[in-house]
């Protein structure tokens, strides 16, 4: 009896601190949104009183409710209240959660602060949905750092692993933290299991030409006939193009090859000091551009077939944008995957990049110097921040675990710079005035642009949970360019979305040919397919590749081959 009476008596005090926990992480929000410069009018009390103490008296029931619940699952008796983690929260999934009722209770509490700090943050006003955006944002952060998981003393699976190890998982997770100390970020993956050009980006060609801005991989034939009309990819300058040539079997740029394509393909370089004072324009002209010409002499054709992956997108449509008002109509078709033209809707990428960040970095490195690519990755990370954060903080330095090989972590450790004034310019025009869309209003390489005058035809590719490109943003492009279209949707996300092997059958794509209605009503009516979209666009560029000929090797008379693919702009990392 005793013993109960201990137990009640703990139970009641972890409870009354948790009630007290969610009171506290809703204070340091809102201290944190001040520090931060949040304008959220005179919240919290300019929030609705009503609806304040109802959600106030909502949280304090549930509390008491889960307590009780927890208390008496430890008598034996059938929970009758339970909080469960939103689908694909794995951090409390291990048995060690449930089996002790103080961590049962520790967990299921913090789920509950959670739910009140999101649930508050809907309350509170905000000057425009941006801002609401914004708080929602941050209070995920908040609530993400503050997990109990991330902690050695509340995180049962910590305390285990310990014992059964006697101390050495904390040694060992001492020991990664000190070597991610020197190398300036969190280990997501066992990097000395890859090599770029050995087990990645292995695809055979040449590099056939290069600039400071980038290298031209030109990949050698796989097929004893090959499409007359070359194919050039430009992926994103953000990261490294590998993404697309990971392994034979999930490389987009092998598939490519396959399907009977000259591909020559854009490697951009990893810039230093040497590059920090480029621009955009610098990018369109070097990049793009030299590199269609190139392509054009190597294979002599009039036109050549273009795809654009991400960013990569947004400066190939730019790059023809330019070739267009010079009167060059030298490309015959465009792709663009997960490509923002319009930038109404940014998602949560717009939520960095305001007029006093812009101004800031403008006054910085507008002129001249580097955007790291620390600071690119740390951005990125965070928007995913229990997946690529969080998770690797328990398992590297809680567990002292090793990561384990997994090529497109290492990819995504693989960050590049980015040179001042080419940033700013990109986020000012494009994030924040959105002046890409507007006819006339960029002026680019010397002449304005005008989007609509692009009257080639173009597959655009968005991806339904794309957290970097809202397939909705993406679907804007159908209003902007001049070309008949095709949209399709893929099933995941910017990255899983689109490598999405052919060969392996998984996931889906919607299609519908009428694009007469905005976004939603046209998923309204799409029809799903299963597998993947790239059998789609295969099919799509097929007629649009001209007549078969003989394979020839990369490179010509004038440009012969410089070094093996993948060349040495990729292999280049930051330090």
């Amino acid at each position: 009896m005793a013993q109960g009476s201990n137990n009640n008596d703990a139970f009641a005090g972890s409870a009354a601190q948790f009630m007290q926990a969610g009171q506290s992480m809703m204070q340091q929000f809102m201290d944190y949104l001040g520090k931060a410069g949040m304008p959220v009018g005179a919240a919290p009390a300019a929030a609705d009183p009503q609806a304040l103490t109802a959600l106030q008296k909502q949280f304090m029931d549930q509390q008491m409710s889960l307590w009780q619940s927890v208390l008496g699952k430890q008598q034996g008796q059938e929970p009758n209240f339970k909080v469960t983690p939103e689908p694909g929260d794995r951090r409390f999934s291990a048995a060690e959660w449930r089996d002790s009722p103080i961590y049962d209770y520790l967990h299921q509490a913090y789920l509950l602060n959670t739910q009140y700090l999101k649930q508050m943050v809907e309350v509170i006003p905000a000057e425009d949905e941006k801002a609401k955006e914004r708080m929602r944002f941050l209070a995920r952060q908040m609530a993400d750092a503050m997990a109990p998981s991330n902690f050695a003393a509340t995180n049962p699976e910590f305390i285990k692993l310990a014992l059964e190890t006697k101390g050495q998982s904390i040694t060992d997770g001492i020991n990664n933290l000190l070597k991610d100390f020197e190398k300036g970020r969190i280990s997501m993956t066992d990097e000395s299991m890859f090599e770029v050009g050995k087990n990645i980006a292995t695809t055979e060609g040449a590099v056939v030409y290069e600039n400071d801005v980038m290298q031209l991989i030109q990949y050698a034939p796989l097929t004893p006939k090959v499409a007359s009309r070359p194919l050039l990819v430009v992926p994103p300058c953000i990261n490294k193009f590998y993404i697309m040539d990971l392994q034979p079997d999930n490389s987009l740029i092998r598939f490519m090859v396959d399907q009977g394509n000259t591909v020559f393909l854009v490697s951009w370089r990893n810039p230093g000091e040497a590059q920090a004072h480029l621009g955009w324009d610098d990018y369109l002209e070097r990049g793009p551009i030299a590199a269609l010409h190139v392509a054009r002499e190597i294979t002599k054709v009039k036109q050549l077939n273009t795809l654009g992956f991400c960013v990569g997108g947004t400066i190939l449509t730019s790059a023809l944008a330019v070739l267009k008002a010079r009167g060059e109509d030298i490309v015959a078709s465009l792709t663009l995957l997960t490509t923002l033209l319009d930038f109404s809707d940014t998602g949560e990428i717009g939520l960095f990049i305001d007029e006093q960040g812009v101004s800031a970095r403008e006054g910085t490195i507008g002129k001249g110097g580097l955007l790291p690519a620390r600071d690119l990755q740390n951005t990125f990370s965070f928007l995913r921040a229990n997946d690529l954060v969080w998770n690797y903080v328990v398992g590297n330095y809680l567990k002292g675990q090793k990561p384990q090989a997994f090529d497109l972590l290492y990819w995504n450790s693989d960050s590049t710079n980015l040179p001042g004034p080419f940033a700013c310019w990109y986020m000012r025009n494009m994030y924040l005035e959105n002046k890409l869309r507007q006819p006339g209003q960029l002026e680019m390489c010397g002449v304005k642009v005008d989007l609509g005058k692009l009257e080639m035809p173009v597959y655009l590719l968005a991806t339904r949970e794309d957290h970097i490109v809202p397939w909705q943003s993406a679907y804007q492009g159908t209003r902007i360019l001049g070309g008949k279209l095709r949209f399709v949707l893929g099933a995941s996300g910017h990255i899983a979305g689109v490598i999405n092997p052919a060969g392996k059958n998984k996931r889906s794509y919607w299609v519908n040919d009428d694009l007469k209605n905005e976004a939603d009503g046209w998923l309204a009516t799409a029809e799903e397919k299963k597998g993947s979209w790239w059998s789609d666009w295969a099919d799509w560029l097929k007629p649009l590749s001209g007549e078969q000929r003989a394979p020839r090797k990369p490179g010509s008379a004038k440009y012969k081959p410089i070094e093996p693919a993948p060349g040495r702009y990729v292999k280049e990392r930051v330090v």
